[in-house]
């Protein structure tokens, strides 16, 4: 006996306190490690994908949808994994599917859809749409941030140092505004005529000057017929300058005229415009110097474009109005055709739009 307690008894309870002691060891041993592991400090693995798997929603015909990760179709049937059954791996029939709707809602959730709808401006009325568009008619785009202008009748698209820009052309004989008049000075057709000398141009350069062999001419048309989308001048004929007369629109053309281009004689002080002889297109011959054009009324009725149907060498030329089979406009559209002639001083460039800005309204 010793202090109440037998010796067995003291052996039994250090043995508890040791068991003990070793348990708790353990335990604060597995908490630190585990401590260890789930650090917040840690970097986690980069090459441990976390991102879950995008969903998108299999609609039925009969409205209902299934939520899948992915889905393909073989033959009749829609091979796809169940978002809602962890990836599981299902078919369907094809003829159960919505497939349009499917594709549409997936579109529509995919990253930035939302904002790209937001971005985009508001639907106008029916009646708002159609006089935007008649508005835009007027002066209707020909390239990239290149508007054709409300205040001239005649211009052609240029490329200077790899620039469009379109360059107003006024008439050679006009007493009007060069800038905005369409004159006409009719020439009277004798058929039975021999080809020959119906007007001077002064001096041996144009002021306008292209720089490329393919240009294009737009000329404003009143009252122009939209349906006529595309028609060609033709019929041959010979020009005589008896009988002239003039009158003038202070706008545009007649629709129904064609026009050709003449490479004109340059002699000192002056270029001479010959009369000409235009074959049937696809029949005769076509008289030297003279290149036709395809013209083409643009959407609204306003404007028509001449595309001459072959390349223009370097030299100086006239664009010629055919007023019909018996008369052509002895006013005619000068310019000269040279790779390395300055840029035109009232050319017209490109012009990006502007994004809209609030500015404070004042008090």
């Amino acid at each position: 006996m010793f202090g109440g307690r037998s010796r067995a008894g003291w052996c039994t309870a250090a043995r508890l306190f040791a068991a003990a002691g070793v348990l708790m060891a353990c335990s604060f041993s597995g908490a630190g490690q585990q401590q260890q592991q789930h650090r917040p400090m840690d970097v986690p693995n980069p090459t441990q994908n976390t991102t879950e798997p995008e969903r998108t929603r299999l609609i039925l015909k009969d409205g209902t949808y299934q939520l899948v990760l992915s889905y393909t179709v073989v033959g009749n049937v829609v091979h796809y994994r169940s978002a809602e059954r962890e990836g599981q791996e299902e078919d369907i029939p094809l003829a159960l599917v919505d497939l349009p709707a499917t594709e549409q809602w997936k579109k529509d959730h995919e990253p930035g859809a939302r904002e790209a709808q937001e971005s985009q401006p508001p639907v106008l009325s029916p009646e708002l749409a159609k006089e935007e568009a008649a508005r835009a008619a007027l002066t209707p785009e020909i390239a990239p941030n290149l508007h054709l202008p409300e205040e001239d009748s005649v211009l052609a698209l240029d490329t200077y140092r790899d620039t469009p820009e379109l360059v107003p052309m006024p008439q050679s004989s006009s007493d009007l505004n060069k800038e905005t008049a369409h004159a006409v000075q009719k020439g009277v057709i004798n058929p039975a005529s021999a080809p020959h000398r119906i007007t001077d141009i002064p001096r041996e350069r144009a002021d306008v000057q292209l720089h490329v062999p393919d240009p294009v001419f737009y000329v404003r048309v009143n009252g122009g017929n939209p349906d006529d989308a595309v028609y060609t001048g033709g019929g041959t004929f010979t020009v005589d300058t008896h009988g002239a007369s003039g009158r003038a629109t202070p706008s545009g053309g007649d629709p129904n005229n064609s026009y050709v281009i003449e490479r004109v004689d340059v002699r000192q002080d002056a270029r001479i415009v010959d009369s000409l002889r235009i074959a049937l297109l696809g029949t005769g011959r076509t008289q030297r110097d003279i290149v036709e054009t395809r013209a083409e009324i643009l959407p609204g009725g306003h404007w028509m474009k001449l595309t001459p149907l072959q390349p223009l060498d370097f030299g100086e030329y006239a664009l010629i109005e055919v007023l019909g089979p018996n008369a052509v406009n002895l006013d005619v559209w000068d310019f000269g055709v040279h790779s390395d002639a300055p840029e035109n001083i009232e050319a017209i460039h490109p012009e990006a739009k502007r994004a809209p800005t609030l500015e404070p309204r004042r008090p």
